[in-house]
């Protein structure tokens, strides 16, 4: 019996690279089109960020950002030091320790969460985990209405996301601190479930590294006027000018510590984009039909693996496979075969992940480049399981 066209792998070396290789899952790809003089040709380079054009280039940031996304109108945004990992700390400095706090993690950068509430800030906490990558906790026993919670929307690291906020009381008294870094602006977000939404502009708009996005709900910075924590926060975390009164001037373009105009102007450049291709929506639609690539990727091949089990969960961006039949050795060997020969850099499975690839599929990555990356997929699959 002949083998079936559907399983049937390629193993002749492809003609075809992807024009473009950058499927890392951070820092991303840059946009359709992307150059540098595009991009940066009316950045005020040598201005301060102090200054008119600085300040006017700092609140046009925050104005997209609220617009593109279709924030409520009394959600505040800042501009933050530190990427997404200073936005999700000074939220954890400046607002827990009031209530017990759930921790929802399920891959590396949400167990960081734990560990800092738990050995860092010493929290009455509770731990909601996995036994293993690809999973997602038990989301129904987390106290959403009586708890502080703090969870990532998407595990970059592992391939899973949550598919929605209906475990999240709507008549909550805490306050749920959404690390969203790789998740927004590419999935549905339920902002009426979220107080506190982060993200850095590396991820789904292939923005620069170093900064970070607070979104606050009016309960978080209710939670921020009436509620002082018991340890000394460094300058970085404070977004109050005096006990009780929140720092307006952080969500209107004036930020705690020196930025760099470059990656504000990147960042605009990226926002700008995004709205060309149809604002938010289309940014997901580009995301879901880059992940329908790799879905039929996976269809036609009995080696390739989703980490995550159930379809519900799966990611759409950073998109982590397992491969059935190679070594952690061969495997490895087929990544940095895939960047030798230039057609996927950087989609090693994250070190405290299981073995195998990651690939992003956010909105800035062109599905044709997919398309053009599974025939090596194949090649190098064969490569290494012959060696």
């Amino acid at each position: 019996m002949s083998e079936s066209p559907a399983k049937k792998q390629k193993t002749e070396k492809p003609s075809t690279l992807p024009e473009v290789a950058c499927f890392s899952s951070g820092p991303c790809a840059k946009h359709p089109g992307y150059t540098l003089q595009g991009a940066l040709g009316d950045c005020p380079l040598g201005r301060s960020h102090r200054s008119a054009i600085g300040k006017k280039k700092l609140q046009l940031a925050i104005s997209e950002t609220k617009r593109i996304l279709g924030l409520p109108n009394d959600y505040r945004v800042a501009i933050v030091p530190a990427s997404d990992t200073g936005a999700v700390e000074m939220c954890m400095w400046s607002m827990l320790g009031g209530r017990p706090v759930d921790v929802v993690h399920f891959e590396s950068f949400g167990k960081g969460w734990w560990v800092d509430a738990l050995k860092q800030l010493k929290l009455d906490a509770r731990e909601f985990t996995v036994s293993k990558y690809g999973q997602l906790p038990d989301l129904a026993s987390v106290n959403t209405k009586e708890h502080d919670v703090i969870f990532t929307w998407n595990g970059t690291t592992s391939g899973v996301r949550i598919p929605d906020g209906e475990w999240i009381a709507d008549d909550r008294k805490g306050i749920t601190i959404c690390d969203a870094t790789s998740a927004i602006f590419a999935m549905e977000l339920p902002y009426n479930k979220l107080d506190v939404i982060t993200y850095s502009w590396q991820k789904v708009l292939g923005g620069e590294a170093a900064h970070g996005v607070v979104i606050l709900s009016p309960r978080a910075v209710q939670r921020l006027e009436t509620y002082q924590p018991p340890w000394p926060l460094p300058k970085i975390f404070r977004m109050t000018k005096a006990p009780g009164k929140i720092d307006e001037e952080l969500f209107d373009g004036v930020v705690i510590n020196t930025v760099s105009m470059i990656c504000v102007e990147d960042y605009l450049d990226a926002l700008k984009w995004a709205e060309s291709v149809g604002g938010l929506q289309g940014l997901i639609q580009r995301t879901r039909e880059n992940f329908a690539v790799l879905e039929k990727a996976v269809a036609e091949r009995d080696w390739l693996h989703f980490l995550a089990d159930n379809p519900a969960y799966r990611s759409p961006t950073s998109v982590c496979f397992t491969i059935s039949d190679l070594t952690p050795a061969q495997v490895s060997a087929m990544v940095k075969e895939l960047g030798q020969e230039k057609a996927a850099f950087d989609i090693g499975s994250y070190k405290d992940a299981p073995a195998g690839i990651r690939i992003w599929c956010g909105a800035t990555v062109d599905k044709k480049n997919l398309e053009s990356l599974v025939p090596w997929l194949d090649y190098t699959h064969s490569k290494a399981a012959a060696s």
